[in-house]
């Protein structure tokens, strides 16, 4: 509803100019750190097969991304816990 009633007055949080400047602001930062789209997609991919072994995860809603701060550039992962698995789960068989 507070998304709705910001729209109204005009503060659309998700407008396409917010949009476009946070896509090329993580655009920029993908670049400086030498990531390609490709190998932060793999990265995204071994964090969900290493996450769901201990715990079950929204996979959709997982949203990893590079953030660059001066000379230093994180990694920052957000993760959405359904639930705790009560036993772990290993990849041998």
């Amino acid at each position: 509803m507070l998304e709705f009633i910001n729209r109204i007055f005009g503060r659309d949080t998700h407008s396409s100019r917010t949009v476009a400047k946070e896509r090329l602001r993580l655009v920029l930062v993908h670049d400086r750190a030498g990531v390609s789209p490709e190998l932060l997609q793999a990265l995204k991919s071994d964090l969900i097969r290493v996450i769901s072994n201990y715990m079950e995860i929204d996979e959709h809603a997982l949203e990893v991304s590079l953030d660059s701060n001066e000379n230093q550039v994180a990694l920052v992962a957000n993760i959405p816990v359904k639930k705790m698995k009560r036993t772990v789960q290993t990849g041998t068989a």
